[in-house]
């Protein structure tokens, strides 16, 4: 009886193991050569502030989500990337999962892949449920929050929510071929400017790595049939050594390699150089700062010929007010800019550049 106890646990533990494990660098590169060429967005419907507001039953918008990945297939976007939010999961559990659901079957209409984001960093540490704050006026990001927030993440009670939020989420989707990849933690070593650095915990790298960690294995203990990945996005991500160990994490747990550049071309090869010696399948899951010299036109033809897919931060101008610069939280903007910071299109579908747009669907057919 115990011998049989014994080898009942030993074959629990083994096939935990094995479920977890990294993908090979054959297995990446044939699931790569079954993609195509990935161009994307990062997407939030212009009528949702942030991710909670996207995704809470009283705000959830099918409608608008239907019309702007519409203007997203037009030029020729086949993907996108989502981020999701732990609070909204723990609301209405059954509800988000529909409402998920709902959401890929219309990207699938539109003929999107989708990359979903469990966890982030960036901006505010407090979301809240419930109806969420009006934007400031001319100010970048105003209302975006960050997953999970500081008190959770601070709070090693609330880890096993958070385990069954992700592991909720993989399960239902495991095997869901509308979904292109997983996204475990967007920006993780991200404290943030002023004021939320201000609020952020002094200990917050450290409770990331923590938790990050655990999370590719939440993610990989359900045995998806997608890819894992965790995005670097500081230029000195090698070198710091207050990252290091949650860098090394996002890097050597990830089934494909993904960044962040928000220069131009030139910088965007030396980041996929430095990136190179992974010898496993990239993509960029946000670029575009037009005042940065960071454009489609600068970014995208050196994207394709490297061969990684090139994600560009926001669709439709909106509630995220994200065509303002980063600036904006210091100085906020009184009008429109001339140079949309993010964004490609307005809320009724027109562009901001018909050039650009015509630049997009050229570089796509190529």
């Amino acid at each position: 009886m115990k011998k049989n106890l014994l080898f009942i646990l030993f074959l629990s533990l083994f096939t935990t193991i094995q479920a977890q494990e990294r993908w090979t660098i054959d297995k990446a590169k044939a699931w790569q050569a079954e993609q195509p060429w990935y161009l994307g967005c990062n997407f939030v419907p212009s009528t949702a502030i942030n991710q909670l507001e996207m995704w809470q039953s009283a705000t959830f918008d099918a409608t608008t989500i239907d019309r702007e990945l519409g203007f997203a297939q037009s030029i020729g976007i086949n993907c996108a990337r989502v981020f999701l939010h732990d609070l909204a999961y723990k609301q209405d559990p059954k509800g988000f999962l529909q409402r998920v659901d709902t959401f890929l079957s219309i990207a699938d209409k539109h003929k999107i892949k989708i990359m979903l984001v469990f966890f982030d960093s960036v901006w505010d540490p407090f979301p809240y449920i419930g109806q969420q704050r009006d934007p400031r006026p001319g100010v970048h990001n105003s209302g975006w929050v960050q997953s999970p927030g500081k008190h959770a993440l601070m709070d090693e009670k609330q880890y096993p929510r958070l385990e069954q939020y992700v592991k909720a989420v993989t399960k239902r989707f495991a095997s869901d071929k509308r979904i292109m990849c997983w996204d475990v933690w967007n920006e993780p070593d991200n404290c943030n400017g002023r004021p939320n650095r201000d609020y952020e915990p002094e200990n917050k790298i450290q409770l990331v790595t923590h938790l990050t960690a655990q999370a590719f294995g939440w993610i990989r203990s359900q045995k998806p049939i997608q890819p894992l990945t965790s995005g670097v996005w500081q230029a000195n991500y090698a070198t710091n050594p207050k990252i290091a160990d949650l860098v090394k994490i996002q890097l050597e747990q990830s089934d494909i390699i993904s960044f962040h550049s928000y220069g131009n071309g030139a910088e965007y090869e030396k980041l996929v150089n430095g990136l190179a010696t992974s010898n496993r399948p990239m993509i960029c899951t946000e670029f575009l700062a037009r005042g940065n010299g960071c454009t489609f036109e600068e970014v995208l033809p050196v994207a394709k010929r490297l061969n990684t897919g090139a994600m560009c931060w926001g669709l439709v101008n909106g509630k995220t007010n994200t065509i303002y610069n980063w600036d904006s939280w210091k100085t906020p903007n009184t009008e429109e800019p001339k140079v949309w910071h993010h964004d490609i299109f307005r809320k009724d579908g027109t562009p901001y550049s018909v050039e650009e747009i015509n630049f997009i669907k050229e570089i796509v057919k190529k």
